[in-house]
């Protein structure tokens, strides 16, 4: 085998050198034990029940043959050998009887020692056939486990790819697979991630040094160019800073909630009103649920920022414009953000909840340059650290329609009257 199993407690998968010359220890070895001792069990069960059976039949056959015995009659049951006594009532009667009881304890004893050597060679067939069946049965998890060791992280795109029935070992094969597609996901995530992340983090230290050396390169450098330099340089580090807190917002988005308050959206967004730029027209509605003040701050507050910085740009046509609307969707909280804009892609709108994915060649010069592409991902990662869910699509006419949705509060506890019982709500009808 090329690999060994053992469950001292739970699944493992051991190396074919682990366990050598220490007994029985793979699974194959303790199916064919179990099957062995099944098959032992129910035979000395059968074996039992059939011995009760004849040495009962044979009892009762003994004692309807009293007073009128049959000598050297093979068909009629049990023979008398030996000297036979002269008929003489109660003397011949226990004669019969003691030799019939003679008879019947070779019988059965005879049958035990026959049984026994059946039994013995029947479990011997049974080691040997399990051995078989249960390496047929296992047959499919070495594959797996063999598949598996060669499966790393630079090749997550490979899969079991198990063929036969649908059981239960190619469900266990299927849900390998499924876990090996998350996985692959997350890796390459992970990597665009960390690339982009290293770009955008070079990009300010790139400009903040071009800026250096050309100052410090130029001897007719007055205090008006060293004075323009510092500012260049400290709106440099200023985007590098913003960079740096969306980054820590995008992993505490990522890793949870831990403390939950009470917060309502309409208050939020009410306070978050963009001022100047597009039209916005609000419509707010208690929405109250239970989160993270902060991080559902930093929700509402990147969906309006996005849909003003990729809104129509001022002069053109008719003036952009977003609205806001809060409220309670099926018991659950909701905020919904549209803006008008430039036409959104069908296919390229769950792109632009992923880490630094930017929309276009204009989400990346002039004033769309101020974003670093984390607005919607720290978005998408905060409501589903409250369990909740993001849904967007594009608008035929230009522009973003994005609503946000949690979940339910739990409900208040009902207050108990003093000295009694909770009041039973009423049933419905």
């Amino acid at each position: 085998m090329s690999g060994r199993f053992a469950f001292p407690g739970a699944w493992r998968i051991r190396g074919s050198r682990e366990g050598r010359g220490r007994g029985p220890q793979s699974v194959r070895w303790r199916l064919t034990l179990l099957y062995g001792g099944l098959f032992v069990v129910t035979g000395a069960v059968l074996l039992g029940l059939t011995y009760a059976l004849v040495a009962e039949d044979q009892s009762l056959a003994v004692s309807g043959s009293g007073a009128r015995p049959k000598t050297g009659d093979a068909g009629s049951g049990p023979t008398v050998s030996g000297p036979v006594p002269k008929p003489g009532g109660a003397a011949i009667e226990s004669y019969v009887r003691e030799r019939l009881a003679v008879q019947r304890g070779d019988q059965l004893h005879q049958l035990l020692i026959e049984s026994g050597i059946a039994l013995g060679v029947m479990v011997i067939a049974s080691l040997i056939l399990g051995w078989l069946v249960a390496g047929r049965v296992l047959a499919p998890l070495r594959d797996m486990a063999v598949a598996a060791r060669r499966i790393s992280a630079d090749d997550l795109h490979r899969r079991l790819a198990v063929s036969g029935p649908d059981d239960e070992l190619k469900g266990l094969a299927d849900t390998f697979d499924d876990l090996l597609a998350r996985l692959e996901g997350a890796f390459e995530a992970q990597r665009r991630f960390v690339a982009n992340a290293s770009h955008e983090l070079r990009t300010p230290l790139t400009l903040q040094q071009a800026i250096v050396d050309v100052v410090l390169a130029d001897p007719h450098a007055d205090a008006a160019a060293l004075r323009a330099a510092c500012l260049r340089v400290r709106a440099a580090g200023q985007e590098q800073e913003r960079l740096i807190e969306a980054l820590l917002m995008l992993a505490r988005g990522q890793r949870g909630v831990c403390e939950r308050e009470s917060v309502d959206l309409a208050v939020l967004a009410g306070d978050l009103l963009p001022e100047g730029g597009p039209r916005v027209d609000a419509e707010l509605s208690s929405a109250p649920l239970l989160g993270d003040p902060q991080l559902v701050e930093r929700l509402v507050s990147n969906l309006l920022e996005n849909a003003v910085r990729h809104n129509v740009p001022e002069g053109e046509g008719e003036g952009g414009w977003v609205t806001v609307w809060t409220g309670v969707v099926g018991g659950r909280a909701s905020l919904r953000v549209v803006n008008s804009g430039a036409v959104v892609p069908v296919d390229q709108v769950g792109v632009l909840f992923e880490p630094f994915r930017r929309l276009g060649v204009e989400r990346v010069r002039g004033r769309a340059r101020e974003g670093a592409g984390l607005g919607l991902s720290i978005v998408a990662a905060i409501a589903a650290a409250h369990g909740g869910e993001v849904r967007a699509r594009a608008r035929g006419e230009g522009g973003l329609w994005v609503e946000v949705l949690f979940p339910p509060p739990p409900p208040l506890p009902v207050p108990v009257p003093h000295g009694g019982f909770a009041p039973s709500p009423p049933k419905s009808r």
